[in-house]
This record gives C-alpha cells, structure tokens and sequence, in this order.
C-alpha cells in the first residue's frame, strides 16, 4: 500500500448514479433481500411510501465509492457508518439519480475521517455518514 495524502478540508471527488428499477431487481437478487417495498407499487403504496424505494444497503454502498475512489483500496477503510435520513423513491420511469461527495474531516495518526453526503432532488437521503481511512 503507497502513502496516501490527505488534510482536513480536502473536498474529495463526487459523483452521481441514477437508480433504476431494473438495479433493485439485480440488487434485490444480489441482497437476498426482496422486500416488496422495493419492487412493488401496491405494496410501497400500503405503507404510505409515495414509491418503491431503493434498498437502504444499496445507497449506503454506492456512498462509499466516494472513498475508495479517492483512495484507492478497499483495505484502508477501518470503519464506516450512516444513518438513514429518507429513503431514495425510485419512480419506474427514469429512476433516482442520487448524487454523492465527501470531505476529509480531520487526520489524526495516520488515519482520515471523511464526512460523505448523498443526497436526492436536493434531499439528503444518509445523515452522519462518515468513513476512517488509513493514510499509511
């Protein structure tokens, strides 16, 4: 593993995905998690949802390509944890695009914290998502 460079304030590479219907099937599958939230109008409608929504894991693992992007390898991340603030609703036409980015917090002994954000139609969508990285 090469030495990775960072420092506080450092505003990390973003990205945007749009999530369709046909990535929750192929996730749903993936998961083992089939929910009908996440694929059936009925069922979404049922519980007040305007819309199926995306699988929480789902959106939660596409955020932490913000990371590993950035730097690289998988085995630097020692820690990761969001909270789910709203759910992602993925209409059938034309899906969900969620757009993420990230900013390194603080260094401190060789380690990084970056702060992610994901957000979509302006909503965040993750609350308190952070990631350690060994810089080392």
């Amino acid at each position: 593993m090469s030495a990775l460079v960072a420092e506080a304030g450092q505003v990390l590479p973003g990205f945007s995905r749009t999530v369709t219907r046909a990535d929750l099937v192929r996730y749903a599958g993936a998961s083992g998690d089939f929910n009908p939230i996440h694929w059936s109008d009925g069922a979404a409608a049922a519980l007040g949802l305007p819309d199926v929504i995306a699988h929480g894991m789902l959106t939660m693992g596409t955020a932490l390509r913000v990371v590993t992007d950035w730097c690289g390898e998988v085995d630097r991340v020692r820690s990761y944890s969001v909270r789910f603030t709203k759910p992602v609703v993925v209409p059938a036409e034309g899906g969900a695009t969620i757009r993420f980015a990230g900013t390194v917090t603080k260094v401190e002994d060789g380690v990084a914290t970056v702060s992610i954000e994901a957000a979509c139609d302006e909503v965040r969508v993750l609350g308190a998502a952070t990631a350690e990285v060994l810089l080392g």
